[in-house]
């Protein structure tokens, strides 16, 4: 990106709707090993959530992304037990990786935030990338 902060995009499960997060480095670094499957010799910080929740017997049912004010993201860690914990999306992000559990987002702040680029459209999706290319988090607070 040209301001050089990593950003999460999530695309949604039955749309063409994406949501752009903009994250610390640290939180994308967690991300992506995650995704790629990387094991640290020394857990991560959502690593040791993740074995900290076990070791407790909790389960992460899920993560919501609740809502967006003056474009800073809130999520809502569900745990099995009915508890939620208020916690940044890209931690949240971060551990749903780790533990399999489901993403979901409020639809107002799909609404607000979000980007239809229907999938068939190669020409969207390369305006899309173009898009994200030229933006700022400032871009998407409200005024």
């Amino acid at each position: 990106m040209p301001s050089n902060q990593p950003i999460v995009l999530l695309r949604e499960v039955a749309g063409d709707r994406y949501l752009p997060i903009w994250i610390g480095a640290v939180e994308a670094t967690a991300i992506a090993f995650a995704q790629q499957g990387v094991v640290p010799p020394r857990p991560l910080t959502h690593d040791m959530l993740k074995d900290v929740l076990g070791a407790t017997g909790n389960e992460l049912a899920e993560v919501r992304i609740t809502e967006v004010r003056e474009g800073v993201f809130y999520a809502l860690l569900v745990l099995n037990s009915g508890v939620e914990v208020s916690a940044r999306p890209s931690d949240s992000i971060a551990l749903a990786l780790r533990t399999g559990s489901k993403i979901v987002c409020a639809e107002d702040v799909l609404d607000e935030a979000g980007l239809e680029v229907p999938e068939e459209d190669e020409d969207e999706v390369e305006k899309f990338r173009e898009f994200l290319d030229s933006v700022s988090p400032e871009d998407f607070e409200s005024h």
